[in-house]
This record gives C-alpha cells, structure tokens and sequence, in this order.
C-alpha cells in the first residue's frame, strides 16, 4: 500500500466510516518544520467535529499507535506533520532502483492515439529561432506523452504552397542566374532564403520609386509590377503549368534536403509529414461537403462561410468567391487525411499564441464536420521567443538562423569549458562530442524551462552556465555520478541490488529519496499541463539537493560499508532520473565533463 492508502486507511478506522480519499490530503512537510510528510486535517473537520489543533493532535496519536511508519509527529495549527522511518525511504528507493525505468509508463496496443502536431515550416525561408521553440516544444511534449502510456505520432505540416513561396521563386528567376545550393556551397534552405528577402529588397525599391514620382503608398502597391509577377506565377502554379511545378519542386527540394540537416542537428524528427499542396484542394472538398448537409451556407458572390455566433464568435470565411481555400480550409483538409491515415484519440496543434483565435474556431468547425476529436482538440499554445535585442523579421532578413544558432551554442560551449578545464581529460574528438551535448542542452534547456505559455528572451551567454538553473550544471552533475560510479567500480566496491532496510538514514538522505519519488508525479503533471517546464525545473531542484548532500556526506569514503553502500545506490539512482528527465527534454548527458 501507498502511504496515502496507509493513512486514507487508518483515518477510516479511527472514525469508523467510510471517507473520501480526496479529503485525504498529504504534502511534503515545508523545509522549516520537523517531518516529512503533511496532513492538512481542515478537509476532514466535518467529521472530527473538534477543532484543527485537537483533529491533528487525535489524529497523530492515533497514527502513532496504529502504524509502525511513523517514528514522530508534531501538530502547527491545522497541519500534521509526520516523520517517517527510514526503513520505509529505503524502501522506497530499493523500489526506484528494481525499476530501469522508474516513473515512465509504456503505451500498449490499446492505449489512447495521441497525434501532436509541429515545426510547420514554409519552404520561403530557413529554420529559425521561432521554430527552434517549437520544435523543442513539440518533440518534449511528444516524449511526455509517451511517458503517460500514449501512443504518440507526431507529425508536420508543411507550408509549401502560397503567395510567399512564388516571392522566392521569382527573386531567383529573376537574379538567380542559375545558381544552386552546390554552387553556391550554400545549404538550400539557407539560398531559398536569401531569395524570398531579396524580394522583399527589391520590392521596397519599387515602391520608393513609385511614391519619389508622386503615387501615393497605396496606389503605389498597386501599381507594383514586381508584385504582379508574384501573383501571376502563383497562379500559373495553380493551374499546373508544367514551368512554374518544375521550379517550385525544384526550390523546395532544395529547402527540404536543408531542413533535414537543421532537424538532425536539434535531435527531433516526425513520423508523418503533411504538405499544405496536397491538403488544401481535400479541404476544399470537405468544406463543399459541409455546405451539402447545410452546416455551413453560401453567400451571394459564392463564397462559403461558418456562422459561428451561437459560440460566441463571428462569421467564419472558409472559401473565397473565385473559389480559393483560406489558411483554416487547408487546416480542415489536413485533418481530414490525418484521420483517415490514424485512428486519433487526441489531437494536439503546437502553434504560437498569435494564432490562439484561429484554432479555437478550428476546434469548433472540425466538430461540426464530424470529427470525434475536434471539440476536444487541444491548441498547446506558447509564447513567442525574441532575443535580448528585441523581435525577429524574415522579409528583412534579421531572424537567428537556427543552424547558425546551434553553431554557436556549441563553439560557445567548447570554449567554456576549456576555459574552466573541463575537458582537459578529453581527446580533441571526445572534447568535440561533449561540447556538442552541452551546447544543444543548454539551448534546450533554457528554452524548455521556461512556462510555454509565456513569452521569453533567449539569452545564448546565460544558457551555457555551469552554476544555477541552466543545462550544463545539470550535465555535470550527472558526469559527477558517473564518476562515483567508475571509481566504485575501480575499487571493486560491490553493488547490491538491495539495501538494508535497518540502515538509519540522515534527514537529508531521506529528503533525497522523496525527491526521487516524486519523479513519477512530474511525469504526470507534466504530461496533464502540457508543459515540458515542469520536468525541467523538478531536475534541477533534484540537482540542487544531490550536490548540497554530494557535499555534505563522504560517499566512497565513508568508512560504514553498509552506509557508503546505500549513498552509491542512491548516487546512481538520482543519475537514472536525471537521465529519464532529461530524455523527456531531448537532451543527451554525458559520461564525463
């Protein structure tokens, strides 16, 4: 039995009646009072019929008589602070250590399908630091999921249709005079973007031309020709002209071969991509497949629209009068290829929260379209990232590439630790290796840390930090164990599997054992919130408390076998759980540092 049962049970007993187990609430006891474990008793003063000192004060004696857990107990209003024998934190780590890996359940054939949705690139630009967010994002959340006994596939959508790609490729016809990403020793992503602001150069030219001659800004757009060619080629493009298919498969094959490359490099990877050119003309239909059964309606020009205003919200434009899809049709067309491919249980869109209006109506369109998952379809809406300096802008070409980020987060780590002599043990290959782990686990984690609904500053100077709440001092204390455990080993120190349960352990031990057990209720939490940062900050607060006892207490110099035993155990333990904690993070840890 839990503890929570052992109490809830011994409660029922005291009172001889049946209670609610949620009235049953137990806490960790706050750092400046004696015990471990609190009962917050005002839940259960209906029933006590006595007031919260005497209810802690009955309830405590009680529980000294009735189980041989508790060695002591003291009463501060109305909380109930319990000390716990030591026998049963052994217990419970000789538990956490029997489990490879404690705290993460494993889906089976039948367990819920949950489809997370991210990245969604457009093929006019490279990766940036936008989307670094929202990979980490999405691919964490996917391992939390996972970790929650679901069946996870995840997925990207890719945004390779539309006005902003014929930008691209009509800079290149224009100026590109043939060049490729092999000629120009350039990845494709990388040249593709340097076309789309290209554009946007040219076109700024124009209209300083056009307004110089006296047009007003808004006739001025009007009368662009540059941008004319834009909207002739995507039409062109959408009527199948062979020449304008050839050169957008062309393009963003180029992009694709360097998004490839980007997303090896930040470790995340799909098991279904979708593109926005084989979705729309699906939503199309399904949107005309609507208005058939009269769930949406047609306005005189022909346009087809959603009437909302029983929700709350206005009316929805779902097809232009000439026929032509909006951004919310190819969304609905996605949905429906997705759910014909995957049986769906859930459906999660990791998106900014600029876009929080947008799927709240999806929501509601894809329930009134039939699909069982979309009312409860879940918007993991975040906040946007920016940099010290302030926002990005991709027309103007002042986005952090993310290739030339995770670069630098790896030379910057490089440096960093040769400076401190962290690597003065390591080959050069070795010392390369490692650099590359903290450098990628310092972006992550200053990223994953952080609440996901809120807007943050990445700061690339703060994140690489062997001090403090950061990646690098999480890694290395991981090393550290690591070490421990080599040089156990080198003395042919023996590892039971056990440890003995009369052992008396020290209040810092034990609070470290409860630490560690509450790994399986961050999991959870994690995986309820959609929030990677809760995992984050529960590993740093369990390194914060292993190096203050790392400190404190001789581990392979403690003369107690029995006693120097127990602190390998519980070493190598805390090591596991920051391995599985940073694993839900995406971020690898290394042997030595």
């Amino acid at each position: 039995m839990t503890i929570q049962q052992i109490f809830h049970h011994s409660i029922e007993k005291y009172y001889g009646q049946a209670i609610d187990c949620s009235l049953i609430q137990l806490q960790k006891t706050k750092r400046e009072f004696e015990g471990h474990l609190t009962l917050v008793v005002f839940p259960l003063l209906k029933i006590s019929k006595k007031n919260p000192e005497q209810t802690a004060q009955d309830l405590g004696a009680h529980f000294m008589e009735d189980t041989s857990l508790l060695v002591a107990f003291n009463v501060v209003k109305g909380f109930l602070n319990l000390t716990i024998r030591s026998s049963h934190w052994i217990g419970v780590l000789n538990k956490i250590n029997d489990e490879e890996h404690f705290g993460i359940q494993k889906a089976t054939d039948s367990s819920p399908l949950v489809m997370i949705e991210y990245s969604s690139p457009n093929t006019n630009k490279p990766l940036h630091l936008g989307h670094v967010r929202n990979n980490l994002l999405g691919y964490s959340l996917a391992e939390i999921m996972k970790a929650n006994a679901y069946r996870v596939v995840k997925t990207n959508i890719v945004n390779d249709r539309g006005i902003h790609i014929c930008k691209s490729m009509l800079a290149w016809q224009k100026w590109g005079d043939g060049i490729t990403p092999l000629k120009a020793g350039k990845k494709g992503d990388h040249l593709v973007g340097d076309f789309y602001v290209r554009f946007d150069q040219e076109y700024k030219k124009e209209l300083h031309d056009l307004q110089a001659a006296g047009i007003s800004k808004e006739e001025s757009e009007k009368q662009s020709t540059l941008m004319a060619e834009a909207r002739d080629l995507l039409l062109r493009w959408e009527s199948g002209d062979e020449a304008a298919l050839d050169l957008w498969k062309m393009m963003n094959d180029w992009v694709y071969a360097g998004f490839d490359i980007t997303y090896k490099k930040l470790g995340v990877d799909f098991d279904k991509i979708y593109y926005e050119s084989e979705t729309y003309l699906v939503g199309k239909d399904k949107v005309l497949d609507g208005l058939s059964k009269n769930i949406l309606y047609q306005q005189e020009d022909g346009s087809v629209w959603a009437d909302l205003t029983d929700k709350g919200l206005d009316q929805k434009l779902l097809l232009r009068a000439d026929g032509t899809s909006v951004y919310m049709t190819q969304d609905i067309g996605t949905a429906k290829l997705r759910y014909d491919d995957y049986a769906i249980d859930k459906m999660i869109y990791v998106v900014g929260n600029e876009q929080n209006y947008h799927f709240q109506v999806l929501a509601i369109l894809l329930d009134k379209l039939g699909f069982e998952w979309g009312k409860d379809m879940v918007h993991f809406s975040y906040g946007m990232v920016e940099l010290p300096q302030g926002k990005m802008k991709s027309r103007e070409g002042t986005v952090v590439d993310a290739d030339d980020l995770l670069e630098e987060m790896v030379n910057t780590a490089e440096a960093t630790s040769k400076e401190l002599g962290k690597l003065d043990t390591c080959s050069a290959e070795e010392a390369r290796e490692i650099s590359k782990m903290v450098g990628l686990g310092a972006l992550k984690y200053f990223i994953l840390k952080v609440d996901p609904r809120k807007n943050m500053v990445f700061n690339p100077s703060e994140s690489i930090d062997f001090n403090g709440n950061t990646g690098p001092f999480i890694q290395y204390t991981y090393a550290r164990i690591q070490s421990i455990l080599r040089k156990a080993g080198e003395q042919s120190i023996p590892l039971s599997p056990l440890v003995d349960t009369s052992l008396v352990i020290s209040e810092k031990e034990t609070s470290l054992i409860q630490h560690l057990e509450a790994f399986a209720l961050a999991v959870k939490e994690a995986g309820a919130a959609y929030s990677p940062a809760i995992i984050a900050n529960f590993i740093y607060e369990l390194v914060k408390e292993y190096n203050q006892f790392y400190h404190e207490y001789p581990i392979l110099k403690e003369k107690n076998e029995a006693l120097r035993l127990f602190r390998i155990v519980l070493s190598d333990n805390v090591g596991k759980v920051i391995k599985s904690g940073f694993s839900l993070l995406g971020i690898d840890v290394p042997q030595r540092m």
